[in-house]
């Protein structure tokens, strides 16, 4: 018979999270009960204790953001470290860094989600809502939001209240009307990009005055119809505008297509990007009959042949080849694309001791790239059969996961 005792008065902290931790273990492996009267009554109670959890992590993960403690790990940022380490969707990860980060400008939220008597999806939705207010403003938010929570608000309903939330409180406080449109109450410009399953992306943001003017002076005179047969709306044609700017003309866009050579002569197998988007076969041909082909030949066991030129810095060329093999940074579990990344020498130029050979680099995002060379010791690289090298983090020496792994030989 297992069984653990655990003094709530005297225990630490760390002891605490040990026990819900076990506790949560055994109960995962209880078969569900048959009364589902009794599993509703259970799910409200284990509900309320998930939202107290919830509250706890938010304290842990802003002293984690706030100590930049992820660094000494090799993470770019806290956001990446819930994303990799904790396995959390981005939407989820976004979500509980911004309550984090906004809990001490709440303390009415904090005191109240603490005792159980705020959910955690209200108290993410105030956060949210917050985020881009100074504290002046942030205290009569927290206080408006908190007031339409208490007359039984939905979630949905207070985040639709969020996203005007500096015109809420000029009509309560009689300081005039904001015009929604023309300003959103926001003194910086921002914009968020969320991706659709279909490989797409959602754009959704607000420009201030001078953002608004280059918006306008670029941007729109693009967007106009290009003639009496364009028939696309003036969103469709926004886009096209917008995407026209990014790609810097069309003499300045690069798109890399993969594929084989069968599917350029009318096979079905699909294309992919560098990005590991697959493309159907007949939209990479489309591609290739207006951007033209330019083949990457490729060795045994489909490893890219040596393009030479071992001078300091790579050519066009073995970034080309580089990208088609590192669809993200060679750091393992880093979403940096491999197209935005820097071509790093795995053994390191200043030692002299990797020359701008292609079997002798990767692809690393800026910020891996530096800590790469100020933190060997804590870099472990491998490579795969494919030729690819992939860079594993190692904890900070000192720690307790190091010591382990050293005394365990891994």
């Amino acid at each position: 018979m297992r069984s653990m005792a655990i003094d709530l008065d005297e225990a630490s902290t760390a002891e605490m999270v040990n026990a819900l931790s076990m506790i949560a273990a055994e109960l995962a492996q209880r078969p569900t009960p048959d009364s589902s009267a009794a599993c509703m009554e259970l799910t409200e109670t284990l509900a309320a204790a998930s939202d107290l959890c919830e509250s706890v992590l938010a304290g842990f993960i802003g002293r984690v953001d706030t100590h930049g403690e992820v660094q000494r790990w090799g993470l770019p940022s806290t956001r990446a470290w819930l994303r990799s380490r904790l396995g959390m969707r981005d939407h989820n990860a976004k979500q509980r860094l911004t309550s984090a980060r906004q809990r001490h400008r709440l303390p009415q939220t904090t005191k109240l989600w603490a005792a159980g008597e705020l959910s955690s999806d209200y108290a993410a939705t105030i956060s949210d809502a917050v985020a881009r207010l100074d504290d002046s403003d942030c205290g009569a938010a927290e206080s408006l939001l908190l007031d339409m929570t208490s007359q039984g608000f939905s979630p949905g309903k207070l985040a639709s209240f969020g996203r005007r939330i500096r015109d809420v409180i000029a009509e309560r406080d009689g300081t005039g009307q904001v015009d929604p449109e023309s300003s959103r109450g926001y003194t910086r410009s921002w914009i968020t990009c969320t991706r659709s399953l279909d490989g797409g992306r959602y754009l959704k943001g607000w420009l201030n005055a001078e953002d608004a003017a280059v918006w306008e002076g670029t941007v729109a005179p693009l967007a106009a119809p290009a003639g009496a047969d364009d028939h696309r709306d003036l969103p469709e044609r926004t886009a096209a505008a917008v995407t026209s700017v990014l790609a810097g003309g069309h003499t300045a866009t690069k798109v890399t297509v993969i594929c084989d050579l069968e599917t350029l002569t009318g096979g079905t197998a699909p294309a992919r990007l560098t990005d590991g988007t697959p493309i159907p076969a007949e939209h990479a041909r489309r591609i290739a009959l207006s951007a033209g082909v330019s083949p990457l030949i490729l060795g045994r066991g489909h490893v890219p042949l040596y393009l030479g030129h071992r001078h300091r810095f790579a050519s066009p060329g073995q970034r080309r080849v580089l990208e088609t093999l590192y669809s993200t940074c060679a750091v393992h579990d880093c979403e940096i694309p491999g197209t935005l990344c820097e071509i790093d020498h795995v053994d390191g130029w200043a030692l002299g001791n990797s020359p701008t050979d292609i079997d002798k680099l990767a692809l690393c995002c800026g910020w891996h790239n530096r800590f790469k060379h100020t933190n060997a010791e804590q870099i472990r690289i491998s490579r795969g059969a494919d030729g690819r090298y992939i860079y594993r983090v190692l904890p900070p020496p000192g720690s307790v996961r190091r010591q382990r792994m050293d005394s365990e030989g891994l």
